[in-house]
């Protein structure tokens, strides 16, 4: 079997076994979504007296709206803790052991992306489950259509994670910079509210939602559970991408990044 397969493999089995033995950490990650999705949603509606129709389709309930967001909700709050794991894992030292290995750098932190991305998806459609048993349903096929949409924002919101990591020193200090990072993200999308609503109380404000990367992975799932595609959400999210791992790879370059003053 090629080495890099039994890497990739050896990494998601570890992050599995991590996650097995952290069963809040599975709890929090679905409480936290129904949460907004069962208790704040019907209060929203009635306060913002919202008329969703999303592309291609007719009136919805905001419940139905605000699924997509929530599923990025638990992509972007799993990446953030897959991160904050890898500052202990760098603390304790097998991060760093791991980094010194024969295989290339970029190679050993997209494997760890793979492995964190595959949890979420996991957490994903239990939710998407749980929200189904109350009736709070989405196209048929937009469950399948969804999967390259979830993987391609779980890379991305978990390589933000994972350049922030390289970033912060200390355990402590990166937990206060997840909470600065993720609740500016997530209320300044589209994950709540469209961007049409948005507009009506600010343009800035909208236009701040529009450039946020986070909206562009919201859309990208919302398109996908509607069984469409938007492309121009898609190649945002990949370019995004693209740019985080190049800089999270650069961040732990012990010549170059910030790892090397560690």
């Amino acid at each position: 079997m090629n080495p890099a397969i039994v890497v990739l493999r050896a990494i998601v089995a570890r992050e599995f076994l991590r996650f097995i033995h952290q069963r809040e950490r599975f709890i929090a990650a679905l409480v936290r979504p129904l949460v907004w999705l069962l208790v704040f949603a019907a209060g929203f509606r009635a306060a913002l007296g919202l008329s969703i129709t999303p592309p291609y389709q007719t009136y919805i309930t905001y419940e139905v709206y605000i699924v997509p967001g929530l599923c990025a909700m638990i992509l972007l709050f799993n990446g953030m803790q897959s991160s904050l794991s890898l500052v202990y894992d760098r603390e304790m030292g097998s991060m760093r052991l791991l980094l010194t290995s024969p295989f290339p750098r970029w190679w050993l932190l997209l494997s760890r992306l793979l492995a964190s991305t595959t949890i979420s998806i996991l957490q994903v459609y239990t939710f998407l489950l749980i929200a189904g048993l109350f009736g709070i349903t989405m196209e048929p096929w937009g469950y399948v259509l969804v999967f390259p949409s979830l993987v391609l924002g779980g890379v991305m919101l978990g390589a933000l994670g994972l350049l922030l990591s390289s970033f912060i020193k200390q355990l402590e200090n990166f937990a206060g910079v997840m909470n600065f990072v993720i609740f500016p993200m997530f209320f300044l999308s589209s994950a709540l509210y469209p961007l049409w609503k948005m507009a009506e109380s600010s343009t800035l404000l909208r236009d701040i939602c529009a450039v946020n990367p986070f909206t562009h992975v919201v859309e990208m799932i919302r398109f996908s559970l509607y069984s469409d595609m938007n492309l121009a959400a898609f190649g945002w999210s990949f370019g995004w991408t693209v740019l985080l791992l190049g800089a999270a790879v650069w961040g732990y370059d012990p010549a170059r990044g910030m790892a090397r003053h560690r």
